[in-house]
């Protein structure tokens, strides 16, 4: 499983490419040959940079949805709405469809955030309102998320 590390701000430019800071670049190299799957974010206005081995896992998971069950259906439909298969070019950019600029918002400056195994990609106004939105609610979060007892099968 591939573990994203760090938050870096790029631009995009007018046709929606987004110039893959290096340092990013060398973390995603194992996947560059494989490419990446670019969908909507489910909770937030951003988009989420799948590499190719986790979406395929994530697929995994779907296909074992029964699909004769209309909410489970109606999720897996909703789930990978426009979704695209994206790959960065020989430049190392990485281009946005225009469908997704529009969900996303994006804009000029443009934020590449690690989550984990994949990538968030936001308009910078965006996230830095999504982060700031969340800070009061953190420490609270933080508690109930991560501060359980082993024997809540928690992290601690």
């Amino acid at each position: 499983m591939n573990s994203f590390i760090g938050t870096y701000e790029c631009k995009a430019d007018a046709k929606g490419r987004l110039m893959i800071p290096a340092v990013l670049k060398k973390q995603l190299s194992s996947a560059l040959q494989d490419g990446f799957v670019l969908k909507r974010a489910v909770f937030q206005p951003c988009l989420e940079l799948y590499p190719m081995s986790e979406w395929n896992k994530m697929m995994e998971k779907l296909n074992k949805l029964n699909r004769f069950k209309k909410k489970n259906n109606d999720f897996i439909r909703r789930f990978t709405a426009g979704v695209k298969i994206v790959e960065v070019d020989s430049a190392g950019r990485l281009l946005i469809p225009k469908d997704l600029i529009g969900f996303s918002g994006i804009s000029k400056e443009v934020v590449l955030a690690s989550a984990v195994n994949i990538l968030e990609i936001w308009d910078k106004n965006k996230y830095e309102q999504a982060i700031d939105d969340a800070a009061s609610d953190f420490a609270d979060l933080a508690e109930e998320v991560m501060g359980q007892d082993e024997d809540d099968n928690g992290l601690s």
